[in-house]
This record gives C-alpha cells, sequence and structure tokens, in this order.
C-alpha cells in the first residue's frame, strides 16, 4: 500500500516535471548544465589553490646561500628641472647566510648610470645601488635597472620615474 503511493507520488512529480521542461528545449538545458558545470570546477579549484598558497609567517624557512632583500624596488623622483641630475638610492640588504655578491647593475638607457659595491655583502649587512639621472630631456621618464646576485638566476629590476620640467 504504501508502495503504491510512493510510486505514484513520483509519477505525478515526473509528469509535472516533463510538464515544466517541455518549453525548454536541448540546447537551453546543456547551456545550464555547462554554466553549473564550470561553476562548480571553479569554486572547487579556488579553495583548493588559496590552501595551497597561503603562507604561515610563523614557519620561517632558513635558506642556505645568499639572499638579496630591497628596501624599494622603485623610486619615485617626482618633478625635476631639466639639466640638473638626481640620483636615487636602492638599499640592498643580505638576508642570507652567504656573502651576497652583486655581479652587475645595468640601466637600460645611457642617459641612467648605476654604481654599486663590486665587494661581496655579507650577512645581515647593508649596501647602496646609486643611480643617477642626468634629467636633460624635458617630459615623462621611467628608466630601469637591472641587477643580477648570486642569490638568484632572475634578475631583480629596479625603477626610477618622474617628470623633468624645461629650462624657461
Amino acid at each position: 500500500m504504501i508502495y503504491r503511493l510512493l510510486i505514484q507520488n513520483l509519477m505525478q512529480r515526473f509528469i509535472f516535471a516533463s510538464e515544466i521542461l517541455k518549453p525548454i528545449n536541448m540546447k537551453k538545458i546543456i547551456l545550464i548544465l555547462a554554466s553549473m558545470l564550470v561553476f562548480v570546477f571553479a569554486n572547487a579549484y579556488s579553495q583548493t589553490s588559496s590552501k595551497e598558497t597561503a603562507v604561515k609567517p610563523e614557519n620561517k624557512v632558513k635558506v642556505n646561500g645568499p639572499v638579496a632583500k630591497y628596501d624599494k624596488t622603485v623610486n619615485e623622483f617626482g618633478d625635476l628641472p631639466q639639466g640638473t641630475p638626481a640620483t636615487a638610492k636602492f638599499v640592498v640588504t643580505n638576508d642570507g647566510n652567504e656573502p651576497l655578491i652583486i655581479a652587475s647593475a645595468k640601466a637600460s638607457c645611457g642617459c641612467t648610470t648605476p654604481t654599486y659595491s663590486k665587494d661581496p655583502i655579507l650577512p645581515s649587512k647593508s649596501v647602496d645601488i646609486s643611480v643617477t639621472y642626468n634629467a636633460a630631456v624635458p617630459g615623462n621618464f621611467m628608466k630601469t635597472i637591472t641587477v643580477m646576485t648570486n642569490a638568484s638566476d632572475q634578475p631583480v629590476v629596479l625603477k626610477i620615474e618622474g617628470k623633468v620640467i624645461p629650462k624657461k
């Protein structure tokens, strides 16, 4: 008796559901299912990737070798008078446990001159990389200095930017 009522109830629901779905064509059903599938996978991926990339600050990893830490990578000069050179200072600190060596610091243009110490930087010590821009041409400028060290195969790019105001 209970089974008969259950089957009748299910049949009525099935007939009702099929009547509702009749106006919806197959393309719409596939589009809805595909959208739901994309949403589910995107949601699942975002939850797992955030767990993987989260770094706890209390778990500090001891690194063997030199580690170059820069106080800043961009220096904003603001407005500079034309013909007056300006110098920016970038501080490099060795946070590793072996000497850090600056192999090269190359400017993107001849109007920019980097200077730095060729001596090894001992652990916990710092040196300055000074970058002088000659400010000869009026207008906005953005110059880069590519720094290579023994801490990484990847260069660090330092930037100076500002605006040269023409002489009156």
